[in-house]
C-alpha cells in the first residue's frame, strides 16, 4: 500500500515544476489577430462590429487566461502580448475619435485629430519603454529573434539551434507534407486577393506570414497546414463551381430540335427579298452576341476532361496523405522501422532493449548520465533518475553534461563523480549507419557547452588541421581524448 511504500522510503518524489514560457503556437495567434485588425484600419474598414469583437476577444481571452496558475500575469508582463494590447488602445482612441467627430465641425476635428494621435502615441510607446526597462514587461525571448535572425539561436543560443525541429525547412518537406496543396495554396490566396472582403484579409495574412515561419524553422509547418488546407479547399470549391455550372453550356450543344431552312425561313419572316448570306449573317450575329453575354466553360467534353483529371488528382492525395500519415508520421521514436532491398521489413528495437537492460541490471537508485534527449526514455522505460532530461529549461545544468562529454578522462570523471553518476549512456550507430547517434550530435554538445564554459571547451579544437570534423583516425587529438569519443 502507499503507507508501507511511505514508512520504507522506497518511493519516487515527483516535483512539477511548469515552464514559464508561453506556448509559441498561442504566441502566433496571440499576434495574427493583433495583425488583422491593424490592417482592417489602414484599409479604412474600422466599424463598430469590428471594435465589439476584439475588444471583447482580447479582455474575455486575457482574463481567461490568467486564471491558469501558472500563467498568471503573464500576459500583461510579456513582450509577446504587447501587439494585442496595442491593437485594444489603438481600437479605444479610434472610438473616441469617431465619437468626437460626430459632436465637432471639420476642422476643429482635424487639429483636435491629429493632436490626440501624436500625443496618444508617445505616451504609449513611452509607457511601452520605461516598463521594460524597469523590468516589468520581459522582453522578446531568443526563440523570437531567431524566427527573423536564422543565425542568431546557433550563436547565441545554441541549445535552441540543436534541437533538429527548430532546422530550417528543406523544400522536400513542403512537397511531402503538402502535396497537390503547393500549388493550390498560392491560387486560393489569389482568388481570395479578388474578393477581398475581411475574411479574406485574415486568410491572406495567415496564409504569408506562417509560408514565412514555416521556412525558418521545419516545426512551424504545424501553423502552415491550416491555412494551406483552407486555400486550397477555396481553389478546388472555385474550380468545382466554373467546370459544373451547367448554365454556360453552349446552347447549341443543349438543343433537343434541330431547324431546318425552312423553320428558319419562316421564322424571317417568309420574305424571299433576302438573300439566304444575309440570314446566315444575322443568325451568326446572334449566336456571337448570345456567347458573348456567357462567361465559363461551353463543351462537355472539356468540363468531363478537367473533372477527371482533378478527381484522379483528389484519390492521389488521399492516398499520400494516408500513407505519410500511416508510414512516416505513427512510427514511435523507441521502435526504428526501416525497408530492406528486397522490399521485406528491417526494425531496429536497440533503444527499447537498453532501456530494458537498465532496469533489470542496475540499482534502483542508479543516476544515469546521458545526452538530454534519452531523458525521458530512461525516467519511463528505464525507471532511473537522469542527470538532463528533455526539459530543456536549465542550460547551464545541460551545458555540464556537454562539457563532460567533451572533456578527457580525468575532468569527466570529477564532473560524473560531483553529480553522483553511476553510468554514462552513449547512443552509437555507425554499425547499423544510423545517422542520429551521439557522435553526430556531439557538436551540439560542444557548442552548449562553451556558451556556459568558454575557457574549458571551444569548437575550433574538435576540428582537425584542415578544419574537418572527422570521427577517424584524422581526428582532432581533442575529440579522440574525450569521453564521447571513447566510449
Amino acid at each position: 500500500s502507499m503507507a508501507d511504500l511511505i514508512d520504507s522510503h522506497d518511493y519516487h518524489t515527483y516535483v512539477l515544476q511548469p515552464k514559464s514560457v508561453i506556448h509559441g503556437g498561442y504566441v502566433f495567434i496571440i499576434n495574427l489577430i493583433p495583425l488583422h485588425v491593424l490592417v482592417l484600419v489602414l484599409m479604412g474598414r474600422f466599424s463598430s462590429r469590428l471594435y465589439v469583437a476584439y475588444s471583447s476577444f482580447y479582455v474575455l481571452g486575457t482574463l481567461m487566461s490568467m486564471q491558469i496558475p501558472f500563467v498568471g500575469f503573464q500576459p500583461t508582463r510579456t513582450s509577446e502580448h504587447m501587439a494585442a494590447l496595442g491593437i485594444f488602445g489603438l481600437l479605444q482612441i479610434i472610438a473616441f475619435v469617431e465619437l468626437v467627430r460626430s459632436h465637432l465641425s471639420s476642422n476643429q476635428f482635424q487639429i483636435l485629430f491629429r493632436g490626440f494621435i501624436v500625443l496618444s502615441f508617445a505616451v504609449m510607446f513611452a509607457a511601452l519603454v520605461l516598463l521594460t526597462a524597469a523590468g516589468y514587461i520581459a522582453p522578446w525571448t531568443g526563440r523570437f529573434y531567431s524566427l527573423w535572425d536564422t543565425g542568431y539561436a546557433k550563436k547565441h543560443i545554441p541549445i535552441i539551434a540543436s534541437v533538429s525541429e527548430h532546422q530550417p525547412t528543406a523544400w522536400p518537406s513542403f512537397f511531402f507534407d503538402l502535396e497537390m496543396l503547393v500549388f493550390l495554396f498560392p491560387a486560393g490566396i489569389y482568388i481570395c486577393f479578388q474578393e477581398l472582403r475581411d475574411e479574406h484579409v485574415f486568410v491572406i495574412l495567415y496564409g504569408i506570414t506562417a509560408s514565412y515561419f514555416a521556412g525558418v524553422m521545419v516545426r512551424l509547418m504545424l501553423t502552415l497546414t491550416p491555412i494551406v488546407c483552407v486555400t486550397a479547399a477555396v481553389t478546388v470549391s472555385k474550380l468545382l463551381d466554373t467546370y459544373m455550372d451547367l448554365s454556360t453550356l453552349d446552347p447549341d450543344l443543349t438543343s433537343n430540335t434541330k431547324t431546318t431552312k425552312d423553320e428558319k425561313a419562316k421564322k424571317d419572316g417568309g420574305s424571299s427579298s433576302k438573300r439566304p448570306g444575309d440570314n446566315v449573317k444575322s443568325e451568326d450575329k446572334k449566336t456571337t452576341k448570345k456567347k458573348e453575354n456567357h462567361w465559363g466553360v461551353y463543351g462537355i467534353d472539356t468540363r468531363l476532361i478537367v473533372l477527371s483529371n482533378f478527381l484522379f488528382l483528389l484519390f492521389i492525395f488521399a492516398w499520400h496523405c494516408t500513407w505519410v500519415t500511416s508510414g512516416a508520421y505513427s512510427s514511435p521514436s523507441i521502435v526504428l522501422a526501416s525497408r530492406t532491398q528486397d522490399g521485406s521489413q528491417f526494425i531496429i528495437d536497440d533503444f527499447r532493449e537498453a532501456y530494458y537492460w537498465l532496469r533489470k541490471n542496475t540499482d534502483y537508485n542508479s543516476k544515469v548520465m546521458s545526452w538530454w534527449d534519452y531523458g525521458y526514455q530512461i525516467s519511463g522505460m528505464a525507471d532511473r533518475p537522469t542527470l538532463v532530461d528533455n526539459n530543456t529549461w536549465n542550460n547551464t545544468h545541460i551545458a555540464t553534461v556537454g562539457k563532460a562529454m567533451a572533456s578527457n578522462e580525468d575532468t569527466a570523471y570529477e564532473i560524473m563523480r560531483r553529480h553522483d553518476v553511476d553510468y554514462v549512456l552513449i547512443i552509437f550507430g555507425g554499425l547499423l549507419a544510423y545517422s542520429g547517434d551521439d557522435i553526430n550530435k556531439f557538436l551540439w554538445m560542444v557548442r552548449i557547452a562553451q556558451g556556459v564554459y568558454p575557457n574549458d571547451v571551444q569548437e575550433s579544437k574538435f576540428f582537425n588541421a584542415r578544419g574537418e570534423y572527422r570521427v577517424d583516425a584524422e581526428g582532432s587529438p581533442t575529440l579522440r581524448n574525450s569521453i564521447m569519443y571513447k566510449m
